[in-house]
């Protein structure tokens, strides 16, 4: 009679953890944000802070990887497009949001835009962001958007003297190059604000892939 009850309990409790997994899996598609990481380089607006609140709050306890990557590109982008005033809660944020990140990548880490928007956030903080964008290039392929986005965070940071990334980087400029009439202005802003091994790399790229570009880059 005693196992005959404990088998009922375990059924029990069986079916309660069952119910209550359907129920937040359920929950976590209503409150996911739509929003993902390649959005934050296509200049798509996130979601507005309550339905941010709403996902944060599930997504505390979740091991959902689409609904913690999803969460933490909208969280991402809200500071990015609508930073505190302060720099002391810029930097609050900045710190919050980069712990999301990475909770998400912990749990689904072969998502390249995510690791992108990792370091994104750690060079808007001053830190080193090398191995994000390294990981953002091994883990998979990454529309053009994304891909001119890292371009940008290569050559305006340390990553460019990374003998690794900037043979990885070199297939980001060659895309750009190819919709040369979109990236042009893009790029030579980039060029700009590059550091001297990002303007290395673009010139060195660009030599190759296309001379006469080559020589536009030359005059800045």
């Amino acid at each position: 009679m005693t196992r005959i009850n404990l088998l009922r309990v375990i059924g029990i409790c069986t079916a309660t953890v069952l119910a209550l997994h359907a129920g937040m899996a359920f929950y976590g598609d209503l409150v996911r944000p739509s929003f993902r990481a390649g959005d934050l380089f296509s200049g798509e607006i996130p979601p507005d802070k309550a339905r941010l609140a709403a996902a944060g709050g599930l997504a505390s306890f979740s091991w959902d990887g689409d609904l913690l990557a999803n969460y933490a590109a909208a969280m991402a982008a809200d500071i990015l497009h609508r930073p505190s005033i302060d720099a002391g809660g810029r930097a609050s944020e900045n710190k919050t949001v980069q712990a999301a990140v990475v909770a998400a990548l912990k749990v689904s880490p072969i998502r390249p835009a995510l690791w992108l928007t990792l370091g994104t956030l750690q060079a808007q903080a001053g830190e080193a962001v090398t191995p994000a964008v390294k990981m953002s290039y091994l883990t998979g392929s990454v529309p053009i958007d994304v891909a001119f986005s890292r371009v940008q965070t290569v050559t305006s940071s340390a990553a460019a003297a990374d003998e690794e990334i900037k043979l990885l980087a070199q297939s980001d400029i060659r895309s750009a190059l190819a919709n040369r009439s979109r990236y042009e202005p893009l790029l030579i802003a980039a060029y700009v604000q590059a550091t001297p091994q990002g303007k290395s790399l673009l010139l060195e790229t660009t030599k190759v892939t296309d001379p006469k570009f080559n020589e536009i880059l030359r005059r800045y």
